[in-house]
């Protein structure tokens, strides 16, 4: 058998092997929390603040700034 041929079949039994061995591996599983967060805000603020600025930007790039710079 040529180093190819061996090559070739390694691959191949390890492409074989692999989904076995992931079924195989123990699943982690999260720890259940005491307490709750108290850090958890509110997502609607940060998504009026995201809006406000998208809004702010295109008025900025929008603005009429048509004044000569050079006199």
């Amino acid at each position: 058998m040529t180093f190819r041929k061996l090559a070739a079949a390694a691959a191949a039994l390890s492409l074989t092997a692999a989904p076995m061995v992931a079924q195989a591996a123990p699943q982690r599983v999260a720890a259940p929390a005491d307490e709750a967060s108290e850090m958890g805000g509110s997502t609607w603020i940060l998504a009026i603040l995201a809006f406000a600025a998208i809004i702010a930007a295109v008025i900025i790039a929008a603005g009429n700034d048509d004044d000569p710079v050079s006199p």
